[in-house]
């Protein structure tokens, strides 16, 4: 497994949610779990490994370092609700007026990026710990993909800008793609917090309202020198 420069949160790692989706593909389940250990390094060959032998369990290494584990998982809580399109269209710009982006140039939700770049998402309030941004692809999207659309509006539910931090752990169960120009809506919103750990949820939803993805999340607090940012 290689992962392209392009696909970065902070500067020298990737984003989270991307490298987690890249990974869970490899896990026949619907729900997976993902634990990132170590910034994913970009450009680099890694090593993919089986823990059993119908690949329930896989590791992603470079070199001896173990960068990040899958295995199956299970969501028992219900989705973070969703709203409709034009109040995330409102939302985003929200984000847009906000300063202090701690990854300006992340493949997700950094504003550097260039349109059809990036995702270019912009997780905006729409109540109290709860975001929202609009999303449509422009083509129909891997699973990989969603499961990085899934990733920053956690992170801005609890306000990344002044506590920055990276993916922890993921579990998404990914029930469909949408479809190339449907105007989706990512929400994201904060479970709880315990010392530097903020738990979040996220979910995508399409332009019928159906349920297209949904996350739970760990965010671990860090100094963003570190990373890179």
């Amino acid at each position: 497994m290689i992962i392209e420069r392009r696909f970065h949160g902070p500067d020298e790692s990737g984003n989270g949610g991307y490298v987690a989706g890249l990974l869970a593909k490899r896990v026949p389940t619907d729900t997976v779990t993902v634990t990132l250990r170590l910034p994913p390094p970009l450009d680099a060959e890694l090593t993919v490994t089986a823990e059993d032998e119908r690949w329930h369990s896989v590791r992603l290494w470079d070199g001896e370092r173990l960068i990040a584990e899958a295995l199956a998982g299970a969501i028992v809580v219900p989705p973070v609700p969703g709203v409709p399109f034009e109040e995330a269209e409102k939302a985003a710009e929200k984000y847009r007026a906000a300063e202090n982006n701690p990854f300006p140039g992340c493949f997700v939700c950094g504003p550097d990026r260039e349109p059809g770049d990036g995702l270019r998402l912009e997780p905006g309030p729409v109540a109290e710990d709860t975001v929202a941004t609009p999303w449509t692809p422009e083509d129909v999207p891997g699973r990989e993909l969603v499961w990085a659309a899934l990733d920053c509006p956690g992170a801005w539910s609890f306000d990344v800008a002044a506590r920055p931090a990276v993916l922890g752990t993921m579990t998404a169960q990914v029930s469909d793609v949408p479809e190339a120009g449907e105007r989706c809506v990512v929400m994201g919103a904060t479970r709880s917090r315990e010392g530097r750990k903020t738990h979040t949820a996220t979910a995508l939803y399409g332009a019928d309202g159906r349920l297209l993805g949904r996350a739970e999340q760990i965010w671990i607090e860090i100094d963003p020198e570190r990373f890179g940012s």
